[in-house]
């Protein structure tokens, strides 16, 4: 062997031997990308119902993860920016669905005294349904979109790597599309195109036993709640919340329960006479999520490893719980 190609050989070996270990995985890193989001409209023609969404989409063009997400009572697709700002810069095409009847313009309008009032009108088993009917419609709509020449939405979906996602009755939405069965496992909105869901505050079913009601949710769930997570509209405690996480027995389930969070402290607009939230709920929110859609969209290792590690303990309190069930430590 030559001297050069020996020397070669001497330095590829050492270059190799001592090469820096690779950057820990970190939720929170994100490449300093400018995102922009970009406004639609969903016709539902059977319905005669349209439904305003909002996409933030990624700065590269390569087909992305799909996130969707659905608002609280009273909300918007124009909610929650922090979510659809960060998931997009982790890569995700992030939509937040905006549901007619139950969304701003129960309020909006109102006199002061009738707001509340009709907020707990809007929280009905009719608004109920019809969420539990637009994410199919939101779903179909992205896919053509994502087959149409033309369109801004060409080419830039991975609809076979869903999330699903949403806020209070958003997260009921969630619950309902992820397969919880309705009316004592009589009925379901189980949608099977998705294949992961985030609850933020989750409800227990009206009627019947937890156990039966999510005993038939078979994808994997990450549930968030608080100490304080009182609902500001009906009877919901922040022990009641407590009721959906050990209910999930048939799929990975991960559950943080943050020391002395509200119900609003998931967003970023609080209610009157509230504190503006405290900044460290939103960064563990942003931390705890994006790992789980990267174990569970991206099918990253180590996002799972993170996870169920020190990783997750990492961007909470030592007040704060956090769990995991066997199913989520399973390899």
């Amino acid at each position: 062997m030559k001297l050069s190609s020996l020397f070669l050989c001497v330095l590829i070996a050492g270059s190799t031997l001592f090469a820096a270990d690779p950057a820990p995985y970190d939720p929170l890193k994100v490449p300093d990308d400018k995102i922009e989001s970009q406004t639609f409209e969903v016709k539902d023609a059977k319905r005669e119902r349209t439904l305003p969404i909002r996409v933030y989409l990624p700065a590269s063009e390569k087909p992305a993860p799909v996130v969707i997400f659905s608002h609280g009572l009273g909300g918007s697709r124009d909610n929650n920016p922090y979510l659809g700002n960060h998931w997009a810069k982790r890569g995700y095409a992030v939509v937040f669905v905006q549901h007619p009847g139950s969304d701003e313009s129960v309020w909006k309008d109102a006199p002061l005294a009738e707001k509340m009032g009709d907020l707990k009108k809007a929280a009905s088993l009719e608004n109920y349904m019809d969420r539990g009917k637009d994410i199919p419609v939101v779903i179909d709509a992205l896919a053509t979109w994502n087959d149409s020449e033309g369109h801004a939405l060409k080419g830039r979906l991975d609809l076979d790597h869903l999330g699903m996602s949403g806020h209070s009755f958003g997260a009921q939405t969630t619950q309902a599309v992820a397969g919880q069965s309705l009316a004592r496992g009589r009925f379901s909105f189980e949608e099977k195109r998705i294949d992961a869901a985030v609850m933020m505050s989750p409800s227990p079913p009206t009627m019947g036993d937890p156990a039966t009601a999510f005993a038939s949710i078979k994808i994997p769930c990450l549930l968030m709640t608080g100490t304080l997570d009182d609902s500001p509209i009906g009877n919901s405690k922040a022990e009641d919340r407590l009721k959906v996480f050990p209910a999930i027995v048939n799929a990975p389930a991960w559950q943080v329960v943050f020391d002395k969070a509200t119900h609003m402290s998931f967003g970023e607009r609080p209610l009157k006479g509230e504190a503006t939230p405290d900044p460290r709920y939103h960064r563990a929110i942003l931390a705890l999520t994006t790992a789980f859609w990267d174990a569970e969209l991206k099918g990253d290792s180590t996002a799972k490893a993170w996870l169920n590690g020190e990783g997750s303990k990492s961007v909470l309190k030592p007040e704060d719980k956090w769990e995991v069930n066997a199913k989520a430590k399973a390899p």
